[in-house]
């Protein structure tokens, strides 16, 4: 298995197609949520995945400051149902933050999680910075991390 850092323009097709169709079955269809995936910032952005052959098993979209906030930020974070409990999601999330920080020499990153992950969050350093709130009828909250 190998882990990949690219730029938008990077991509394969069949890279972005698994990444689209993967955010779309996790986030739309396995978590009932219906709502535009596709916002525009993908272009943007850095995208970190593992692969298994040639299958993306885990993702992360990192998003530079002044795209979406003021820091940067991890986004669309997931691992495939078929690849949870073997620590991908811990994996993924120390290595975008290891980018943001070492790579990219930011000292602050933001992301808005789902509420049930935040202790998750919380162990890589990320605090509430919110209250919980509804987006798209799934309970969210800002978090920022400080390094």
């Amino acid at each position: 298995m190998s882990w990949e850092l690219k730029p938008f323009k990077e991509l394969t097709l069949t890279e972005l197609y698994q990444i689209m169709k993967s955010r779309v079955d996790i986030f739309v269809v396995e978590q009932e949520c219906p709502y535009p995936e596709l916002d525009g910032i993908d272009p943007e952005c850095i995208h970190l995945f593992k692969k298994d052959q040639d299958k993306i098993v885990a993702y992360a979209r990192l998003i530079p400051k002044d795209i979406l906030y003021a820091y940067p930020s991890i986004g669309r974070i997931i691992v495939d149902p078929d690849y949870r409990k073997f620590g991908y999601g811990r994996e993924l999330l120390n290595r975008a933050i290891s980018v943001i920080t070492e790579e990219w020499g930011d000292k602050q990153i933001k992301l808005h999680g789902q509420v049930y992950l935040r202790e998750f969050y919380q162990s890589f350093g990320f605090q509430a910075v919110s209250d919980p709130y509804l987006e798209d009828g799934i309970p969210h909250v800002d978090m920022i991390r400080k390094s």
